[in-house]
């Protein structure tokens, strides 16, 4: 399948923060993502009143409305049923068999998940995945804020997707 508007989502797991996530909406707008998936406990830009969050639109200004999303409880399910549709599925998180995010070339349509900012993504999600990239650390802390490595890795991950 030839890489359009429609091909490229992000799924992001368990994410605490509704800034975060805000941020990530307006970042997914800039880099033409099709569709964003929220899973698990992940805030999304309408609260449980199903009023709008002003504090998500404060940071997303307005992204919510230009990126199609969708809540899904089950992560696994979601992922299950993309790889129906032949959607490869890559997990942006630090683990031993991750590689360098500058290498990976996929054919789209792609997922990208990301995930909780402390506990990042569990190993059953990652045994899931078709591939696992990391940004190389070469500062004295470990990790980056999630909505910071969306935006580092999302555009150089769209580079490399045909």
């Amino acid at each position: 399948m030839k890489r359009d508007k429609n091909s490229i989502f992000l799924i992001l797991h368990d994410i605490r923060s509704v800034q975060n996530v805000g941020s990530i909406f307006r970042t997914a707008d800039a880099a033409g993502v099709s569709k964003i998936f929220l899973t698990g406990y992940t805030p999304s830009p309408i609260d449980r009143f199903k009023r709008e969050r002003k504090d998500f639109i404060k940071v997303s200004l307005g992204a919510e409305k230009s990126v199609s999303w969708e809540e899904h409880s089950d992560i696994l399910s979601l992922i299950k049923g993309l790889r129906k549709k032949e959607v490869v599925i890559v997990s942006v998180e630090q683990a031993p068999q991750a590689r360098d995010y500058r290498t990976l070339c996929v054919n789209a349509p792609a997922a990208f998940i990301y995930g909780n900012e402390v506990n990042g993504l569990s190993q059953e999600i990652l045994n899931m995945s078709d591939d696992i990239v990391e940004i190389p650390m070469k500062g004295s802390k470990e990790s980056l804020n999630v909505s910071v490595s969306v935006g580092i890795s999302l555009f150089r991950l769209l580079e490399n997707v045909g």
